[in-house]
């Protein structure tokens, strides 16, 4: 949720914000309505609230002829205090409908346009040449069945299309991409975290993920809860409705959860193997700090993410979101993108998002820096969503014989093998 003052103050930036995402920009103009009837209205019934107060202080000194007198004015006070108390509570209800509906204001940086319009920030590590080293990559999916790793078809068997199981190899590469993320996080000073996969409506609203991307997201009707599509909204919402001291700050968790997307509008795209699943674990990192320190945190987070993409020794880039992929909720993106060989392209590993005051005005997180008290900002990034780092792992470490190499940093966290070997069919 956008600060409402900044909305009076500056329509026309609210507008360009708007109009650089794609989406309507009527919206400005219906909530700026909705924001001036709710202030109008609360005044007015402020106003008629002193004047009943007032009268109900004569009443008790009248004459009786005044008293009767009083007494007619004092009903129909009532039955106006009433229905002024009745039209602001419709005000506030409508600006807070329309506010959420309002995406976070884009960063001035931003590139302007859809999915394609990124800008390519950096480019790290060496691209394979397969050809010169005398063989043609495999795919992670023929690489990963015959490694004894992944089980699509029991997966598709049991649970259906984008579901699939790890086993053998497979499980333990995903505990040791886990406990060494974990271990990153952890010496960068994140608190680790285990979360709820299941939040109230609430939480997923507050942090952004039921206006576009509502379509994505599992709701369980009959108890009204719904499943996270990322830990970021259990650990968005952790501090809901609390006042943080500015001393505190930052606060830095790293999640692990499980993670549940419909993936709707993705009929077709990436249907071989794991890269794009509806059930997946991810470690997140999520970070409190106060607003002047946003866009260094963010930095900090998209360092943290190299790290570790480096540190798995994985070609990549890293991209400046374009304003229409950026999400409801966040002011600014940055995503690295890891070299998947089959493909022959880059494709996103992970994310660092800035969120600036959006979530915390929606959840009620706030800091108190002396005797002020305002909204933080809250930023998270992806460490590792695992499906997807096990792709770009096999395809970019495998060797001719059809084993994969195994990155030096996840060695310790696999009994210091060396090698993933196929196994006997």
């Amino acid at each position: 949720m956008i600060d409402l003052r900044l909305l009076r103050e500056d329509p026309d930036r609210v507008r360009a914000s708007q109009r650089a995402r794609g989406e309507d920009v009527a919206l400005v103009d219906a909530l700026l309505s909705a924001d001036e009837r709710r202030r109008s209205s609360g005044v007015r019934f402020d106003e008629l609230r002193s004047e009943q107060k007032s009268l109900g202080k004569l009443i008790p000194k009248a004459t009786p002829e005044e008293r009767a007198e009083l007494l007619q004015k004092a009903e129909q006070l009532k039955a106006d205090v009433k229905a002024a108390e009745a039209a602001q509570h419709d005000a506030d209800d409508e600006t807070k409908r329309l506010a959420l509906q309002l995406g976070n204001l884009v960063h001035p940086d931003v590139p302007v346009g859809g999915e394609e319009d990124f800008v390519v920030l950096e480019t790290h590590g060496t691209i394979r040449d397969f050809g010169a080293e005398g063989f043609e990559p495999k795919d992670h999916l023929e690489l990963g069945e015959a490694l004894g790793a992944i089980d699509v078809e029991r997966g598709a068997k049991v649970s259906g299309s984008r579901f699939y199981y790890l086993t053998g190899v497979g499980a333990l590469l995903e505990l040791a991409l886990v406990n060494a993320a974990i271990a990153q996080a952890t010496e960068a000073g994140f608190t680790p975290m285990l979360t709820p996969a299941l939040v109230r409506p609430r939480a997923m609203e507050g942090t952004g993920f039921l206006g576009q991307a509502a379509e994505n997201v599992y709701h369980l009707e009959k108890d009204d809860y719904y499943l996270v599509g990322t830990s970021e909204v259990p650990l968005a919402a952790y501090h809901m409705d609390e006042i943080l001291d500015a001393d505190k700050l930052p606060l830095r968790y790293a999640g692990f959860s499980p993670c549940f997307r419909r993936e709707a509008g993705t009929y077709g795209k990436d249907t071989r193997g794991i890269f794009r699943v509806h059930q997946f674990d991810k470690v997140e990192m999520f970070s409190y700090v106060a607003p002047e320190d946003a866009e260094n945190e963010h930095k900090r987070l998209l360092d943290w993410e190299k790290q570790w993409l480096t540190g798995l020794e994985l070609p990549f880039q890293v991209i400046d979101v374009a304003s229409g992929d950026l999400g409801s909720s966040a002011s600014r993106k940055y995503d690295c993108e890891a070299w998947i060989p089959t493909q022959g392209k880059y494709r996103e590993l992970t994310s660092a998002s800035n969120c600036d005051g959006f979530q915390a005005r929606r959840l009620s997180v706030r800091m108190r820096d002396g005797k002020k008290v305002q909204p933080l900002a809250t930023l998270n990034g992806t460490l590792c969503a695992v499906p997807r780092t096990i792709v770009a792992i096999l395809e970019n470490h495998q060797l001719a014989d059809g084993s994969v190499r195994v990155p030096e940093v996840l060695r310790p966290y696999l009994g210091g093998r060396e090698l993933l070997e196929p196994v006997a069919k």
